[in-house]
């Protein structure tokens, strides 16, 4: 029997929709149910937005006013979050260090323009996050950070208390899938405005300063920084609000956060010597629908949620990257809300698909770069870094990335159909303005040796079954629960988690937070199949699909505290399909 929402952010939130919204024609409850159809979006222009040809890191400030402190400054309008952990031990020289400051603003901005000046498409209202500039942006501003260098990122809600439409204007941020204490996770129970709280928090605020060491995790096992073979490098920060994490994340609210090391240096003349600077560049996708008039829409209400039709690329439909006749680095995230992706490079023409190099598998260095690679999946929140060498092309090609894979509901992906859907035009328009020293070695990042057969045969083993109850998503059939743990695992500890998918008609991307995690196996219905070459380092983002179940080797190190599993479908992670855990 699923436990009761009464009491939850989601059941006043929901009652408040349906006493002020529209009416909406909700999906029935029952499993077999099928998303009402919606119309499609509007026509759009493809290639008039250009994306700046590279991204610039935001710098760090001098001072944050009031100054951050370990315990929160209720006084100074902080929400009341728990005491950063291990603060003072950590934050001496040659560990983390003293924390460099940053600040993120949640606010709306009133007139992004999606597809140029499209008359379809209006300039309407979107949330995003403002850096130490005037300027509200989706994605928000990168973030470069390095290991051993901590980091306080300080994030206000500046969003309007009064906004009309989908959305709720709370925010609780999470910087998937970094190791950090719990008070700093973004947790979806402590969501924080000047006058809400979450049931998780002790009082409400106007911010939060989120606490990020920037070490590998298994410092406490290694001593030091860490295990450098945990290193993570491609992450990004999005809201996650108890049930509204999908408006929230549709509306804009992520960014992307960059960590880099000894190894991966982000400077191509050292270490590893990867694409870096200008060359290295993140790239993230959304799918999105928009009503009659334009105007980006979305049901919160309905347990399907909404597929998108229109796929957006930075915060642009259809736009255009100008790049140099040299390797780049393109960092692919799907920021979701439900789409899969697989995407290939195509000519113009739509008869060539071009190979890439796959250097990397959520925010994780592969241990060996995988060539030749002419389609890539990612299911939502996957993330997969990819070299592509523009300088085997003549002056001025032009070039696509185009989806191949369709999707007609929110509930999993179709099939292969060529030749896809142009979602980003590449014009190679200029040479490299110095030579490319950068490199793609046959060795990239090595992988922790797994615990033999025996010492994994003693693990203990917990299972989660992910399924739909009463028109819910459920795990164990059981809804989410913000103030009750589903597991306690002793600080320290190492444990085998099955990730059970019973059903044909849905695929969940399964999400761990606070330490990556090492697939064992995968098998449908009961018999093994073999686990893809880039799914064989660390991941944090696993893929159930269709009767399958998928054993996973995770460690819980470090920090201790509340943290979550859940479907990072959001709509399915909306309607409950999330479970708390607790690191003891």
């Amino acid at each position: 029997m699923a436990s009761s929402l009464a009491g939850t952010r989601r059941s006043w939130l929901k009652a408040s929709l349906a006493a002020t919204a529209a009416p909406i024609v909700l999906t029935p409850g029952k499993a077999s149910a099928q998303p009402t159809p919606l119309p499609p979006s509007p026509p759009t222009t493809p290639w008039v937005e250009e994306l700046p040809t590279q991204v610039t890191p935001l710098s760090p400030l001098a001072a944050l006013n009031p100054a951050p402190t370990v315990t929160a400054n209720l006084a100074g309008g902080e929400c009341g979050r728990a005491p950063h952990q291990r603060f003072a031990a950590l934050t001496v020289p040659g560990l983390a260090g003293t924390p460099l400051l940053y600040q993120l603003t949640a606010k709306e901005n009133p007139a992004w323009l999606f597809n140029g000046n499209n008359p379809y498409y209006p300039p309407q209202p979107i949330w995003g996050y403002e850096g130490h500039t005037p300027g509200v942006t989706t994605p928000g501003p990168t973030i470069h950070a390095r290991y051993g260098q901590s980091i306080i990122c300080r994030i206000r809600n500046g969003l309007p208390q009064n906004h009309i439409g989908f959305g709720s204007p709370e925010i609780s941020t999470h910087l998937h899938n970094m190791h950090m204490p719990s008070e700093s996770d973004g947790f979806a129970g402590d969501f924080y405005s000047a006058t809400q709280r979450g049931l998780t928090l002790a009082a409400p605020g106007t911010f939060n300063d989120h606490f990020y060491p920037n070490l590998y995790a298994g410092f406490d096992e290694f001593g030091g920084r860490g295990d450098p073979r945990e290193a993570l490098g491609s992450l990004f920060y999005h809201d996650h609000t108890d049930g509204v994490t999908a408006p929230n994340v549709l509306k804009g609210l992520f960014g992307r956060y960059m960590i880099f090391d000894d190894l991966d240096t982000g400077d191509e003349t050292t270490g590893l010597r990867l694409p870096s600077g200008a060359y290295d560049y993140p790239l993230s996708f959304a799918d999105k629908r928009f009503d009659s008039g334009g105007r980006l829409t979305f049901d919160e209400l309905n347990p399907e949620g909404v597929l998108g039709d229109k796929i957006i690329v930075n915060g642009k439909i259809e736009p255009v990257l100008r790049v140099a006749a040299r390797k780049y680095r393109l960092r692919l995230l799907n920021a979701g809300p439900s789409r899969f992706y697989e995407f290939a490079l195509q000519n113009t023409g739509a008869t060539t698909v071009y190979p890439y190099t796959q250097i990397a598998s959520d925010g994780n260095l592969l241990p060996a770069p995988i060539q030749n690679v002419l389609r890539l999946r990612i299911a939502p929140a996957e993330r997969a870094d990819i070299i592509v060498d523009f300088s085997r092309f003549p002056m001025n090609t032009t070039l696509y990335l185009v989806n191949q894979l369709t999707q007609v509901d929110t509930r999993k992906p179709g099939v292969l159909q060529a030749p896809g859907t142009r979602v980003l035009k590449f014009i190679v328009d200029r040479p490299a303005p110095a030579p490319d020293l950068s490199q793609v070695p046959s060795v990239l990042r090595p992988l922790r040796d797994l615990p033999n057969a025996a010492a994994l045969a003693a693990l203990p083993v917990r299972t989660w079954v992910f399924a739909r109850n009463s028109g819910m998503w459920t795990v164990n059939g059981q809804f989410f629960d913000s103030l009750t743990p589903r597991a306690s695992i002793n600080r320290g500890g190492m444990e085998i988690w099955e990730f059970v998918n019973p059903d044909n008609g849905w695929q969940h991307p399964i999400h761990v937070h606070f330490e990556e995690g090492r697939i064992l196996s995968k098998s449908v219905n009961g018999v093994n199949v073999p686990i893809p070459m880039n799914e064989r380092g660390r991941k944090d983002v696993f893929v159930v699909g269709e009767l399958m179940t998928v054993r996973v080797l995770l460690r819980f190190r470090d920090f201790q505290g509340k943290y979550m599993m859940h479907c990072h479908n959001l709509t399915h992670e909306d309607h409950a399909m999330m479970v708390r855990f607790d690191i003891v």
